[in-house]
C-alpha cells in the first residue's frame, strides 16, 4: 500500500505514492497544515480554532471544525489518521508522514560526521523536497505566515550548510553564481558574503573578493551604522595577505577541514535610548569625543588594559545625556560588539542610585547571559562582566553617575572599548587615577539657543519676535532641558506670541528654595525653578497633586493604575491627569502605558510635595502604592499556582486600586512588565517602615522569579523581607521569608544552605501553627535531598506532608505529596507502588484544574512506566506534560520532559525520535545555559 505524506514545504496538499489528493478549501488546509505541523502532538480545538480562523471565528467555528476533521480523515485514508486525546486532535500518520519530518531527519542526518560528499547528497535530497514559498497558499494566517517564515529560514539554513559541503569538495567555481544570487537576495547576511568571498579566492578571484567585501561594508555602513562582524573583517584580512588557510581543499573525498568557517554569535546588544529631536551646538565638545576615539584607535595595540574614558561633567539641565547620546549614536558603527547603556540616577529626585551590582547584572542580561550562568558574589560578576568584554569593542555609556566609587567597578579592562560617563560632578579622582579625559559643558551660547529653538518652532516663529526670543533665551539661562521645555509649550500653543511665553517665565522667578538649591546659579538667569514652575502652574488642580504624588513612587516607571493608588482615584479619572502632565512635558510615556519622571522634575515634584502636602497624606499614599502592588500582585501569584493561599489578611487601604487580573497569562504578562518596579516597591517598603507590606509584596514574588529562573532577584528580596520580619518579630515572616530564601538559594546550587533555610521555615511554621506552611515546607525538605539524590531521606517528609495534606483535607497538597511519594518510590525501585501513587495525584490535579502540577504528574507517570519497561505509554505520558509545560511557557520543565521522552523512544528502538527530542531539549537547555545540557549532548553523541 502507498505511503500518504501531507505536504507543507511547498502548497498544502496531501499525496498517496506519486498521485496528488487536492485538499480544497482555505480552512481545510490550514486546518491540514496545524495538525501536521505539529504532528505526532496532540492540538487544542481552541488553538485550531485561532490559527484556522485568524483569531477571528464565527460562532459555528467548533462545529465546523469537527467537519472539516471528518472530510481530513477521508482524504488521509481513515478516522485513525487524525485521533482524539485528551488534549486535543492528534494527526497520527506514519513516521515522516510529511514532507517536513523527511527534511528534518535529512538535514539531521547531514549534520553527522562524515565525508562531505555524503552530506551534500543529504542536503540535495533534503532541499528538492521545497517546492517554492512553504504553506503557499495558506498567506495572511498569522500563525502560519510564522511557520511559513521558519520553514523559509530552515531551507535558507539548509542551503547555506550545502553549500560549506561543495566548499570542502572544491566546487567554488560552481558555486559563485548561485552564492551571488544569495547575496543579492540577502544584502545583510555576512555568512553568505563570507562564502562568496571563499568561493571568489579559491577560484583565483581576490580583486573580486575584496570587491564584495567593499560592497557589503558601504551597505552594511550606509544602511544600518554598522561594520562587518569579526568572522567577516578576519575573512577580509586573510585574503588580503594570501593567506595558505584558505587554499582549496587538497582532496575532495573524506574529512575536509572547512577554511575559514564562521560562528553565529548572539546579536550584539544596542541599548542606546533615542537621540534628542534637534540636538543643537556642542560642536568644540563633539570634536574633543571626536579626537578621543582617533587617538585610542591609533594606541590601542601599545595600550593593553586601559580602555579611553571620557567623562562628561556640567551643571543639571545643561545638556549631558544628549551630548552623550548623540556622540554615542553617531559612532555606533565603530562598536561592533554592542553598545551598553545605563542610568546611574546618581542624582535622580526618586528612589536609590544605581548600585554596580544591578548595573552589571543588566549588562550581561544584555549580552543575553543566562541567570545559572551569574555568580552570587557581586565582585564574580565583575569578572564576568570584564571577561564578556576582553577583546570586543563595545562602547559603555554610563549616565548620571554620583561618584567615582559607583562608577569604577563598571569600567571594561578591554583597550578596544570606550567608557563615555555623564556627571554632575566633575568625578575629579577618575581623570587623575583611570587617565579619564574631561569634557565640561557649559550653558549653551545664545547662536546655539537660537539654532535649538529654530530646530523646534521653526526660523519664521522666531523671526516675528527676535527682541522676545533674546529675552527668553536669558530667562532659559541657555539650559538646553529649560529651552525644550519652553519650546514643547510654545508648540502646543501655536497661537501664543512668544512675548506672552517670556512674561510667564518673567513671574515664576519667586519660587521658594528648597532641592534644587544646588541648581541654583546665583541669580535668576540660571534658575531652572523658573522654568518647572512655570509648567507647573498651567496644570489643573488634580494635575498638580498628582505630580507632586508621583514623587513618592520608588520605581522606573509607573502605570495608570499604580497612579490612581498614589491619588485614591479611580483609575478612569486619573487617565486624563496623566495626559495633561505628558503634554505638559513634565511626564514622558516611556512605554505604552507606562510613565516615567525625569529626575530634576522628580525632584522638583518631592519639593513642592515637602511644602504643600500634609506628611500624613503623604503616608496613606504611599501605603494605597504599596497595597496596589501587593494586592495585585498576590491576586497574580494565585493565577500562576491556582492552590496558593492568599498572603495578605486584611483589604487594601481605601483608594487603592489593584488591577484584577483574569487569567494566567495575564498574571504571567504583568509579573514581567512590572518586575523591576516590584522589586523596587519591596526596597521601598523596607526603607520606609512598612515592614508587613514589605515581607508580604516579597512573598508574593517567588513563584514567578523562582520558575522563570529570577533567582539573585529572588534572594535579594526575601532578604529584604527578612530584615522586614525581623524588625516585627513576626514569626510567620520569618517562615515565610526563610522559605523563599531556601528556594532560592536552592537553585543557585547552594543545597545545604536551602536545607538550613527550610528548616527554619519549619520551625516557625510549627510555632505559629500552620500545618498548611509546615506540609509545604517537608514536601520541600524532600525536593532538596532528592536533588542531592538522596531518595530514601526524601521519602519520610514526602510521606508527612501528605499526612498534614489529608489532615488538613488540602486536595492540591495531597496531590503534590503522592507524586512526590511516586517519584521518589519508582528512584527506589518499587514501580509498581509507585504507579499508584502517581496515577492519583494526576486524577487529583486534573480535578482542581491545575496545569503545571498535572504535567508534572504526567512526567512522573511516565517516568514510571519507562521504569516497567512500558514505553508506548511513557511516551503518551510524556507528550501530555510536554503539551501542559508548552502551554504555560516554563522553558526549564519543558525541556526536562523533552529529555525524558527522548529516553522513552530511546527506550523503545526509536532512534530518530529520541534525537528529535534531545535536541529540541537540548536548545532550550543551551538557551538556558543550563548545566543540564551537558548531559543531554552525551546521550545524543552515543546515539548510533
Amino acid at each position: 500500500m502507498a505511503t500518504i505524506q501531507v505536504r507543507l514545504l511547498g502548497p498544502v496538499d496531501v499525496t498517496e505514492g506519486d498521485r496528488a489528493r487536492p485538499v480544497p478549501g482555505l480552512r481545510r488546509k490550514a486546518l491540514l497544515a496545524a495538525l501536521a505541523l505539529h504532528a505526532g502532538d496532540a492540538v487544542h480545538p481552541d488553538l485550531l480554532i485561532e490559527i484556522v480562523w485568524d483569531g477571528t471565528p464565527p460562532a459555528t467555528a467548533k462545529n465546523s471544525l469537527q467537519r472539516h476533521i471528518s472530510y481530513l480523515r477521508g482524504v488521509l485514508g481513515g478516522r485513525a489518521a487524525i485521533t482524539v486525546r485528551p488534549h486535543g486532535y492528534v494527526l497520527d500518520l506514519a513516521e515522516e508522514a510529511t514532507d517536513l519530518h523527511l527534511a528534518q531527519r535529512l538535514i539531521g542526518e547531514s549534520r553527522q560526521p562524515g565525508d562531505p560528499a555524503e552530506r551534500a547528497v543529504a542536503l540535495r535530497a533534503a532541499l528538492a523536497l521545497w517546492r517554492g514559498r512553504p504553506l503557499a497558499d495558506l498567506a495572511g494566517l498569522r500563525w502560519l505566515d510564522e511557520q511559513a517564515e521558519r520553514l523559509a529560514g530552515l531551507e535558507l539554513s539548509a542551503r547555506e550548510a550545502l553549500t560549506d559541503a561543495r566548499l570542502a569538495l572544491g566546487e567554488h567555481a560552481s558555486l559563485v553564481p548561485e552564492l551571488a544570487r544569495l547575496a543579492a537576495e540577502h544584502p545583510y547576511h555576512e555568512q553568505i558574503h563570507h562564502r562568496l568571498m571563499l568561493a571568489l579566492y579559491r577560484d583565483g578571484r581576490q580583486v573580486d573578493a575584496l570587491a564584495a567585501y567593499q560592497r557589503l561594508r558601504t551597505a552594511l555602513a550606509t544602511e544600518l551604522g554598522v561594520d562587518p562582524g569579526p568572522a567577516l573583517r578576519q575573512l577580509h584580512a586573510a585574503i588580503l595577505r594570501q593567506d595558505a588557510d584558505l587554499a582549496p581543499p587538497a582532496a575532495v573525498c573524506g574529512p575536509t577541514r572547512m577554511a575559514g568557517a564562521v560562528s553565529h554569535p548572539a546579536p550584539p546588544p544596542a541599548q542606546l535610548p533615542v537621540a534628542v529631536r534637534g540636538f543643537a551646538g556642542r560642536r568644540p565638545e563633539l570634536a574633543r569625543l571626536d579626537a578621543l576615539l582617533r587617538s585610542a584607535r591609533a594606541s590601542r595595540a601599545g595600550q593593553p588594559g586601559t580602555p579611553p574614558i571620557a567623562v562628561v561633567s556640567g551643571t543639571a539641565g545643561v545638556g549631558k545625556t544628549a551630548l552623550a547620546v548623540h556622540w554615542a549614536h553617531r559612532m555606533a558603527g565603530e562598536f561592533p560588539d554592542g553598545q551598553l547603556y545605563v542610568d546611574l540616577r546618581g542624582f535622580a529626585g526618586h528612589g536609590c542610585p544605581v548600585d554596580p551590582a544591578t548595573a552589571i547584572r543588566g549588562f550581561l542580561d544584555a549580552f543575553g547571559v543566562p541567570a545559572q550562568r551569574i555568580p552570587v558574589e557581586p565582585a564574580a560578576q565583575a569578572g564576568l562582566y570584564r571577561s564578556l568584554l576582553a577583546g570586543r569593542r563595545v562602547l559603555v555609556v554610563l549616565d548620571n553617575a554620583r561618584d567615582v566609587a559607583q562608577v569604577r567597578p563598571l569600567l571594561p579592562a578591554a583597550p578596544g572599548c570606550l567608557v563615555l560617563v555623564t556627571s554632575r560632578d566633575q568625578l575629579t579622582p577618575l581623570v587623575v587615577s583611570e587617565g579619564g579625559h574631561p569634557v565640561t559643558l557649559d550653558l549653551l551660547s545664545t547662536r546655539e539657543s537660537r539654532e535649538l529653538l529654530a530646530g523646534r518652532l521653526g526660523a519664521d516663529r522666531l523671526a516675528t519676535d527676535p527682541g522676545g526670543v533674546d529675552e527668553l533665551i536669558t530667562r532659559c539661562a541657555r539650559l538646553p532641558l529649560a529651552l525644550a521645555i519652553v519650546a514643547a509649550r510654545a508648540v502646543t500653543r501655536p497661537d501664543f506670541p512668544l512675548a506672552t511665553l517670556t512674561a510667564e517665565l518673567r513671574h515664576a522667578a519667586d519660587v521658594p528654595a528648597a532641592a534644587l538649591d544646588p541648581f541654583d546659579g546665583g541669580d535668576v538667569a540660571t534658575d531652572i525653578r523658573a522654568v518647572f514652575s512655570w509648567s507647573y502652574r498651567t496644570l489643573t488642580g488634580e494635575a498638580a497633586r498628582l505630580l507632586r504624588l508621583l514623587s513618592l513612587h520608588s520605581g522606573p516607571d509607573l502605570t495608570a493604575p499604580a497612579a490612581a493608588s498614589l491619588a485614591g482615584r479611580s483609575t478612569t479619572s486619573v487617565r486624563p491627569l496623566l495626559a495633561e502632565l505628558t503634554r505638559a512635558h513634565l511626564l514622558g510615556e516611556s512605554a505604552p502605558g507606562r510613565y516615567a519622571c525625569h529626575d530634576l522634575l522628580a525632584r522638583y515634584a518631592a519639593e513642592l510635595a515637602h511644602d504643600h502636602d500634609d506628611p500624613g497624606a503623604q503616608r496613606r499614599a504611599r501605603r494605597r502604592m504599596l497595597d496596589h502592588y501587593l494586592h495585585t500582585a498576590d491576586g497574580a501569584a494565585r493565577l500562576l499556582d491556582p492552590h496558593r493561599d492568599p498572603i495578605t489578611d486584611s483589604a487594601p487601604e481605601p483608594g487603592a486600586a489593584p488591577v484584577v487580573l483574569a487569567c494566567y497569562e495575564e498574571a504571567l504578562a504583568w509579573f514581567r512588565a512590572e518586575k523591576a518596579v516590584l522589586l523596587a516597591a519591596v526596597g521601598q517598603a523596607v526603607h520606609t517602615g512598612a515592614d508587613r507590606r514589605a515581607w508580604q509584596l516579597a512573598w508574593t514574588l517567588l513563584d514567578f522569579l523562582d520558575v522563570h529562573a529570577y533567582w539573585h532577584d529572588l534572594a535579594a528580596v526575601q532578604d529584604l523581607a527578612m530584615t522586614a520580619a525581623r524588625r516585627l518579630d513576626d514569626r510567620r515572616g520569618l517562615a515565610h521569608a526563610h522559605w523563599g530564601l531556601a528556594r532560592a538559594r536552592a537553585k543557585l546550587g547552594d543545597n545545604e544552605d536551602a536545607r538550613r533555610h527550610f528548616e527554619r521555615a519549619l520551625a516557625r511554621f510549627e510555632q505559629t501553627g500552620d500545618r498548611t506552611g509546615q506540609a509545604h515546607t517537608r514536601l520541600n525538605l524532600a525536593w532538596v535531598l532528592d536533588r542531592q539524590g538522596r531518595y530514601a531521606e526524601a521519602l519520610p517528609q514526602a510521606r508527612q506532608a501528605l499526612a498534614l495534606y489529608q489532615a488538613l483535607g488540602h486536595v492540591a497538597g495531597q496531590a503534590d505529596g503522592l507524586n512526590a511519594i511516586g517519584w521518589y518510590l519508582t528512584h527506589l525501585g518499587e514501580h509498581r507502588q509507585a504507579l499508584g501513587y502517581c496515577r492519583r495525584a494526576l486524577d487529583l490535579h486534573e480535578r482542581t484544574g491545575d496545569r503545571r502540577r498535572a504535567a508534572q504528574a504526567w512526567d512522573s507517570l511516565g517516568h514510571v512506566h519507562l521504569d516497567l519497561g512500558d514505553h508506548v505509554r511513557a511516551t503518551e505520558c510524556f507528550r501530555s506534560a510536554l503539551a501542559l509545560t508548552r502551554e504555560l511557557s516554563i522553558r526549564y520543565d519543558e525541556s526536562i520532559v523533552l529529555t525524558h521522552l527522548g529516553s522513552a523512544r530511546h527506550a523503545a528502538g526509536d532512534r530518530v525520535g529520541a534525537r528529535a527530542a534531545w535536541r529540541d531539549a537540548l536548545a532550550i537547555l543551551e538557551q538556558l545555559d543550563h548545566p543540564d545540557a551537558g548531559a543531554v549532548r552525551v546521550q545524543l553523541a552515543q546515539l548510533p
